[in-house]
């Protein structure tokens, strides 16, 4: 095991004696209900996730960041909360978790939600914290703190994509290029997504960065609207890159029994719904799955012109 793993992992052990929401959370786990969908090769699980209410439902305009401290600066983190320093960052045990064992990696700076310029530390991350994906959520792609830049990591095996990829690269996948590593368009009839492997950092963030410029037709965004996983198994990186179309689907702004509570955000990329309400949990359907992630993600048509982008600046 690797020592930042261990050093995580020990970390969660602690705070959870220590930090009693941190406790009640985590516990709390062990009472999740779960739903399972199958698809064509592939399924979607739906947890119902009563805490992760504090991030489905988060207020994310300006005025509303504006009108709070960021709880990811360690001077208005609670006192409980302590975390285990990796360069420019902070490794923190999440007390909202869907995983077994779920952190949040905000960086030491108040600075904005901006993946460019830190493809380099989230592989960094991957690499060090084996048998998690880091993962990576927009400022309008379910960050919760679009104002602190920051990563979260979970237990790799708990997403199905991680387990899934392989089939999906043969059942759906077009290989795009393959030097100093592969890059794949996948379009598995649910997610339209880029999927990256490379044992060789500098040629797989030069990937990355094409990929991103490729997205960024609109000079005036933020930044390409998009949700990222990253781990490191069997000395390989493996990278899924979700273009997004959406920050959430109409059903989420919905009233009475129409209203699904569910901001889709890199979790429910990899194959698990977060719904924080039971009466969403119940009603959910494979064709509600379908409608939000077609709403969420690129079309394929949309998908296809970004594919022959990226396959120009190869």
């Amino acid at each position: 095991m690797d020592v930042l793993t261990k050093e995580t992992r020990d970390l969660l052990v602690a705070q959870k004696n220590e930090w009693e929401l941190a406790r009640k959370n985590f516990t709390g786990l062990d009472k999740v209900q779960v739903r399972t969908f199958q698809f064509d090769g592939f399924k979607v699980k739906v947890q119902f996730n009563p805490v992760r209410i504090v991030s489905s439902a988060a207020k994310v305009d300006k005025k509303s960041i504006e009108a709070r401290p960021c709880f990811l600066c360690e001077a208005n983190r609670p006192k409980e909360q302590r975390g285990v320093a990796f360069n420019d960052f902070s490794i923190l045990v999440n007390p909202f978790p869907i995983f077994p064992e779920h952190f949040t990696i905000p960086g030491f700076a108040h600075t904005p939600q901006r993946i460019q310029g830190n493809f380099g530390n989230m592989l960094d991350l991957a690499r060090v914290m084996q048998e998690f994906t880091v993962f990576y959520n927009g400022p309008k792609c379910g960050a919760s703190a679009p104002d602190h830049f920051h990563f979260q990591a979970g237990n790799s095996d708990f997403m199905p994509i991680n387990n899934e990829i392989d089939f999906l690269k043969e059942s759906y996948g077009t290989k795009l290029f393959s030097e100093a590593g592969t890059v794949w368009s996948i379009k598995d009839g649910l997610r339209n997504f880029i999927f990256l492997e490379s044992t060789d950092k500098k040629a797989l963030k030069i990937n990355i960065e094409s990929i991103y410029q490729s997205m960024k037709v609109d000079l005036n965004e933020e930044e390409p609207m998009m949700n990222i996983l990253a781990s490191f198994h069997r000395s390989i990186w493996r990278v899924f890159i979700f273009p997004r179309a959406l920050h959430r689907p109409t059903q989420y702004f919905e009233e009475g029994e129409k209203n699904i509570l569910l901001s889709p955000a890199s979790v429910d990329m990899g194959g698990v719904f977060i719904t924080p309400l039971e009466k969403d949990f119940k009603k959910i359907r494979k064709d509600d799955i379908k409608d939000i992630l077609a709403q969420v993600l690129l079309d394929e048509e949309t998908f296809d012109k970004l594919i022959e982008l990226i396959k120009t600046k190869a």
